[in-house]
């Protein structure tokens, strides 16, 4: 079975920076587009990046992460990466990774971060 597994969350104070790290398995990684998502407590998923697979790589952040946050992938080790700095109090979230191509959509567990005021 297709497997996302999300690491690197944890708690952090504001201004801090952490590095999420999520490793896929039993998939054609290259291909497919990736991205990271977040959840707070009752509030709705919100997209905070995604990195298209094929060629060209196109990115594409949320507004309220643009400039702190940035989404990179590594084809070789099937492995997308979100690097987050200058974390404010409103980032806490889990935040999960997201597998999709056609109609075909996985997701990972997600991995809790927490930024402390």
């Amino acid at each position: 079975q297709v497997q996302l597994v999300e690491s690197g969350g944890g708690l952090v104070q504001a201004g801090g920076s952490l590095r999420l790290s999520c490793a896929a398995s039993r998939i054609i990684f290259s291909i497919y587009n990736m991205g990271w998502y977040r959840q707070a407590p009752g509030k709705q998923r919100e997209l905070v990046a995604t990195i298209s697979g094929g060629s060209g790589g196109r990115i594409n952040y949320a507004d309220s992460v643009k400039g702190r946050f940035t989404i990179s992938r590594d084809n070789a080790v099937k492995t997308v990466y979100l690097q987050m700095n200058s974390l404010k109090p409103e980032d806490t979230a889990v935040y999960s990774c997201n597998a999709l191509l056609g109609g075909s959509s996985y997701w990972g567990q997600g991995t809790q971060v927490t930024v402390s005021s």
